[in-house]
């Protein structure tokens, strides 16, 4: 076992999505886990925003935030928060997806970029809608019930 070569062989053939962007949010690096799960190649996304695969709907919200920690050098779901959004993939479907971020910063500790790790919980998040939906459904038929 060749352990110097496992930290580059885990980020690049992780089941989860490995996404690096710069300030500007241009990726900047894109893994096998990225291909798969947002359906574009490391040769597409490297060198394009992060627009790629943030639905339009969400586009302002995410840049305000975005803008708002590399200026601050903060962010608020570091120190492994997960996040929970929806995305899109290059076929146009929209999943949802949860990651934590970590902040990249130069050597005099300036961030200048963002790695994510991201994974596709589209169908624990649709599993939990229905399973909400029925649970009111129940509650609802029993409420009715004790009133009669």
């Amino acid at each position: 076992m060749d352990l110097n070569r496992f930290p580059e062989t885990f980020v690049n053939e992780a089941s989860d999505a490995i996404v690096v962007s710069d300030e500007s949010g241009i990726i900047q690096f894109w893994n096998s886990g990225a291909e798969r799960i947002f359906g574009f190649s490391s040769e597409e996304a490297v060198g394009e925003s992060l627009d790629i695969i943030i639905p339009a709907n969400l586009r302002k919200r995410h840049w305000t935030g975005y803008s708002e920690t590399m200026k601050s050098g903060k962010t608020k779901y570091g120190a492994g928060d997960l996040l929970s959004v929806p995305a899109v993939r290059k076929d146009g479907q929209r999943i949802s997806t949860q990651f934590s971020i970590l902040g990249l910063s130069d050597s005099f500790g300036k961030l200048t970029g963002v790695a994510a790790v991201m994974r596709d919980v589209t169908d624990d998040f649709e599993e939990r809608k229905e399973l909400k939906k029925s649970l009111a459904e129940c509650r609802k038929a029993l409420n009715e019930q004790l009133e009669k």
